[in-house]
């Protein structure tokens, strides 16, 4: 009889025990943000005609305002951060999620083979097209071979003489990927654990930063685009100015501020989210129109644009349509972004980014055209240019990135990585 009392007692201890005990938080449900994905493609899009601009019309004017690549792939940057912290970090909390990057070599790889299979198969494919063309440069083998290892590993950002070999564009994913290896471990955790006061101050330090560095290429360059950057590509210290745009370093940064923007919003509170959302259309409109001031006497270099202007109010724009986007009557312009016929086209925004360049070389580059056409396509066949460009993006999607086996291939060689990388990103 004693012995039962005794257990009796015990289970009533532990029952109130647990009845102390809080009921556990639910987690909040992340809504999934169309128009998000959908702002891809008003960057995606001029970037494909910038590059090639010049093969499409003999204007100056239009060459000016079109030939802008350089401040538009920032906001690439920074949605690519806006992204990675949404997905991977607490709404209405301070803190990432833990099981998200529990494994940070993992979460590093996944992110990586998110984009890598893509260039690997474009890289591959158009190999012979890449070295041909260096051959009739007289590159040595060796000059080849290095440039071959840069693009496969993507590490050619760190060259800035290298920056823009074979698939131009791609330097992107080079920088994206150092920016990629940060965020598990010194990134994202550390803005995470950030309030509102403390984001605000630090996307201010990270402005400041980036325009430093800006303002200091501009010193030793020139500040305007006119002498700076002209259409022509002829630019005064190309070298440093490769340094200004493609190093990585200058990527994290914007790639950070992303995080800094959706972690402001993701701590809204009730009375926050109580509030009429400001219409993002403005901030649109005024990041894109800072791409006028080419046209004027205040034709800032590309540098300064990207740094003053238009990223700074994109990263506002974004935050703004974000709000908008859950609030009861979101805007147009969050509509429009947010309409299917948008979010299929901001699907294609990453294959438009990997097949315009070598597309754009079949046509265009003089040594390839006209090896193949005799000479390179005349003004009136580049519309035909975007459409194929469009199309094969759409079928390069369609079948490459959406495909179940190369996302399951590209899971397995993430988790082998991970295996061969375990320790590097903490201490294990």
């Amino acid at each position: 009889l004693a012995h039962l009392v005794w257990e009796l007692a015990c289970g009533y201890e532990v029952m109130a025990e647990a009845a102390k005990k809080p009921e556990a938080k639910p987690v909040a449900k992340k809504p999934r943000l169309d128009c998000i994905d959908g702002c891809r493609f008003a960057l995606v899009f001029p970037i494909v005609v910038a590059h090639f601009a010049r093969f499409g019309t003999s204007n100056l004017t239009a060459l000016k305002l079109l030939t802008q690549e350089n401040v538009l792939v920032g906001g690439f940057f920074v949605i690519s951060g806006y992204v990675s912290a949404y997905t991977s970090t607490k709404l209405g909390e301070r803190g990432v999620e833990t099981k998200k990057v529990a494994n940070p070599e993992l979460f590093f790889w996944q992110r990586v083979m998110a984009y890598y299979p893509l260039h690997f198969v474009s890289s591959a494919i158009f190999a012979p097209m890449f070295i041909w063309a260096e051959r009739q440069f007289n590159s040595t083998w060796n000059m080849i071979a290095f440039r071959a290892m840069l693009n496969f590993t993507m590490l050619q950002a760190w060259f800035p003489k290298e920056a823009e070999i074979w698939n131009q564009p791609t330097w992107f994913l080079s920088a994206l990927t150092f920016s990629n290896l940060t965020m598990p471990t010194f990134v994202l955790p550390q803005v995470a654990q950030l309030s509102k006061g403390g984001l605000n101050k630090l996307f201010y330090a990270l402005t400041g930063i980036s325009l430093l560095q800006k303002v200091s290429y501009s010193e030793t360059a020139r500040f305007h685009s006119s002498k700076e950057h002209p259409v022509d590509g002829k630019v005064m210290h190309p070298l440093i100015w490769n340094l200004t745009r493609f190093h990585p370093f200058w990527a994290l940064m914007e790639m950070t501020m992303g995080i800094v923007a959706v972690r402001h919003v993701m701590l809204d509170t009730e009375e926050d989210k109580k509030k009429t959302p400001m219409n993002p259309v403005w901030l649109f409109l005024a990041a894109y129109s800072s791409l006028l001031l080419r046209l004027t006497q205040f034709d800032f270099n590309d540098a300064i644009i990207r740094g003053v202007l238009f990223v700074p109010l994109f990263t506002k724009f974004l935050k703004a349509m974000h709000r908008d986007a859950l609030s009861k009557e979101p805007s147009s312009i969050t509509k429009f972004f947010g309409s299917k016929p948008m979010a299929t086209l901001g699907s294609l925004a990453f294959p438009m980014f990997i097949v315009h360049g070598p597309i754009g070389q079949i046509f265009y580059k003089k040594v390839i055209a006209r090896k193949l056409w005799g000479k390179p396509m005349p003004h009136s066949f580049f519309p035909f240019y975007l459409a194929i460009v469009l199309g094969l993006s759409h079928l390069v999607n369609e079948y490459f990135v959406k495909s179940k086996k190369v996302s399951a291939i590209g899971g397995q060689v993430a988790q082998t990585l991970a295996g061969w990388t375990s320790g590097i990103l903490r201490d294990s």
